[in-house]
């Protein structure tokens, strides 16, 4: 039997198993098992090699547009950036990844135009595992949908679920130690639900034999697998809803009813118009802030403040140490003290080291040794 029939089978008897805590340890070592075999398959299939898409990553961020062909994506990121993307009413018009610089707040936030996705992508139809790859590898994901296709938007979870992305959720708080001997240990809080055996049947599928395993968290069987495979992206992702000017008022009822059936909320989607230019800057505002970037005013020897090119840091990657590392190597040896203004400090000119954390519009005075 071949890797894609196995696969099939095992598919199979997880759609025919009821779910229950009787059945709970045996669904999980199967879908441990699929999830082994799936990446055995991947990895036959990528080794005859292929043309992927090698896009450099500049600026302070990268945000990837996904969408199915011809929703709008090219005009939204030519009217956005400096890109500039053919653009046409017919599938595949964008033919390769055309990176764009979105500049806003002083910040230089990189847009992939990366050609439409067809259903299938994650198992290669229409080139879709390279395009996915490039998604991989940006900082916040945005959804375009066009206005009266709202319901494609689960296709397009699911295709960038297939390849490894998870949106809008973070990795399980799980820690996995090698030990030489005596099987597997399992310590688990009171919120994890899953039963002990369940997870050392999962780890077995995965080669475990003799390990310290520490699960925190409310935690599912799939979210488990991911944590032991170590090879899923974890992305922030925004909706925008394109050509809502071609919508009247009668109709919004039924898109907001459309946007509530995929898990949506109509308040936390942005509805523009990438060819009336509408709704760009609520869109912009929106990719700031799933973004999380800060933006550091650095007070500069002889200069005084510089406002119109701030330091950029995201936030989780906002002390004083990383604003160094940023600016770069021979100041981090040089490095003496800082002083801040802004909402961090508690007063103006407050002497800090190298863990304090900056907040936005911070003013930052760098002392360093000469």
């Amino acid at each position: 039997m071949g890797l894609e029939e196995e696969i099939e089978d095992i598919r199979e008897e997880i759609a025919n198993t009821p779910y229950n805590k009787s059945t709970e340890g045996h669904i999980g070592r199967l879908k441990a098992k699929l999830a082994e075999l799936k990446e055995k398959l991947e990895n036959q299939s990528s080794a005859g090699g292929g043309q992927g898409y090698a896009v450099e990553k500049t600026g302070d961020a990268t945000v990837a547009l996904v969408g199915f062909p011809s929703v709008g994506k090219s005009t939204l990121i030519n009217a956005l950036t400096n890109a500039d993307s053919e653009t046409g009413e017919y599938e595949f018009t964008t033919l390769d990844v055309n990176p764009g610089m979105l500049k806003y707040k002083g910040a230089n936030i990189q847009i992939l135009d990366v050609p439409g996705l067809i259903e299938g992508a994650a198992g290669g139809r229409g080139g879709g595992k390279e395009v996915l790859s490039v998604v991989r590898t940006a900082d916040l994901v945005v959804f375009m949908l066009s206005v009266f296709e709202i319901e494609r938007y689960e296709r397009l979870c699911e295709e960038l679920y297939n390849n490894k992305i998870r949106l809008d959720t973070t990795p399980p708080n799980l820690s996995i130690k090698k030990k030489g001997k005596g099987g597997i240990n399992v310590t688990k809080s009171d919120s994890v639900d899953l039963d002990e055996d369940t997870i050392k049947g999962i780890l077995r599928e995965h080669g475990f034999v003799n390990a310290e395993v520490t699960l925190r968290g409310e935690t599912t069987i799939d979210e488990l697998i991911d944590g032991i495979m170590e090879n899923r992206v974890y992305l922030p992702s925004i909706v925008a809803v394109n050509k809502a000017d071609l919508i009247d008022k009668d109709y919004l009822p039924t898109v907001e009813e459309n946007l509530r059936d995929v898990g949506l909320d109509p308040d936390e989607v942005t509805f523009i118009s990438a060819e009336a230019e509408k709704g760009l800057d609520s869109l912009k505002e929106e990719v700031w802030d799933a973004l999380g970037l800060i933006r550091v005013y650095m007070d500069k020897p002889g200069r005084g403040v510089d406002y119109e090119e701030p330091l950029v840091l995201h936030e989780g990657e906002n002390t004083i140490d990383d604003a160094i590392h940023k600016l770069g190597a021979k100041l981090d040896e040089r490095f003496r003290f800082a002083r801040v203004s802004g909402p961090s400090a508690k007063h103006d000119d407050q002497q800090v080291g190298r863990d304090h954390e900056l907040a936005d519009e911070d003013v930052l005075r760098i002392i360093a040794q000469r």
